[in-house]
């Protein structure tokens, strides 16, 4: 069968920007046990996200797969975390990456030792689907809306799970990747106009988003590790940067255009300058260097000491 686009999700996911501020903020601060909680919390939930991308990603039917959606409907936002698109049903999948022993009871999901019952992925997936079915309507489209809570990870149990309800389990993905394939499946453009319309109507900033307070004058200086998240405190030479913690390499030309980017997320009224780029980097000595890097990747703006870049 012949593929309508490159890759099999048809809207990629991308890591929130309360991750990446909070990523940031991990490796340049101490947070507050709370929002450390919060953080890996994130993090959890973003690995677990991944692996169902990666699974989604093996899909050869005609689909589409949305990854990833904030959406508004009536001033009321909810989050998809995948969403398949098939000709006569649409899918919302609630991703959750728990480990461990869970028991459902009377409604509620607990750890299987303790009292406290955690936020009922099952009320998150029927509010999802309560807002996208009037939205999916006001959009002049008709179709059944099915879906499930996914629980992806493989050390993950739940007891007394009722048999009514739409979770698929670890063991359970499998066939639940079987069945998207088997679906009698043609899309038509009605469909890509549907996806489209979805993916404009994407919010980028989560109105849930809520930061923890910081300054450029509290945060530690440095490159962060692509990969691992630490701060980098020195540099091989004038063209390599090695993370003393991980050993990743990168070429000081990557790792400068990183911390511009983290710059302008962490502090997105801040003008860019050489000096400010060489202060925020700390371990690349040579200002010439990260000139010439803003020169050939921004636009100069203005002159002398009061030029920066766009």
């Amino acid at each position: 069968m012949e593929r309508k686009w490159d890759m099999p999700h048809y809207k990629p996911r991308m890591k929130s920007k309360e991750l990446r501020v909070l990523d940031s903020l991990n490796a340049r601060m101490e947070l507050s046990s709370k929002d450390k909680q919060h953080y890996a919390y994130l993090v959890k939930g973003n690995q677990g996200e991944v692996v169902f991308d990666q699974l989604t990603s093996k899909l050869e039917n005609d689909l589409y797969v949305l990854n990833d959606l904030c959406l508004e409907h009536n001033k009321s936002f909810f989050q998809i975390d995948t969403l398949v698109i098939a000709q006569h049903t649409i899918y919302p999948y609630e991703v959750k990456n728990y480990e461990g022993d869970y028991r459902y009871e009377s409604g509620n999901f607990y750890p299987k030792l303790s009292k406290d019952n955690i936020k009922n992925p099952l009320d998150q997936l029927k509010r999802s689907k309560s807002l996208l079915r009037p939205l999916l309507k006001n959009l002049g489209f008709h179709l059944p809306i099915e879906g499930d809570v996914t629980f992806v990870n493989p050390h993950f149990t739940l007891y007394q799970a009722p048999l009514n309800e739409p979770i698929i389990h670890p063991t359970q993905l499998n066939s639940l990747l079987r069945k998207l394939n088997e679906l009698p499946s043609k899309l038509t453009n009605r469909h890509k106009v549907l996806a489209d319309q979805l993916i404009s109507m994407h919010q980028t900033d989560s109105p849930y988003t809520r930061f923890p307070p910081y300054s450029y004058e509290q945060l530690q200086k440095g490159i962060i590790c692509a990969k691992c998240h630490s701060l980098i405190s020195s540099v091989q030479g004038k063209m390599k940067i090695v993370c003393d913690k991980c050993g990743h390499e990168e070429t000081v030309d990557s790792a400068v255009l990183r911390c511009v980017e983290e710059l302008v997320l962490l502090f997105p009224d801040i003008k860019v300058s050489t000096n400010l780029v060489h202060e925020w980097c700390g371990v690349v000595g040579s200002r010439k260097l990260i000139r010439r890097v803003l020169m050939q990747n921004y636009t100069l703006i203005g002159f002398g000491q009061w030029s920066y870049y766009e």
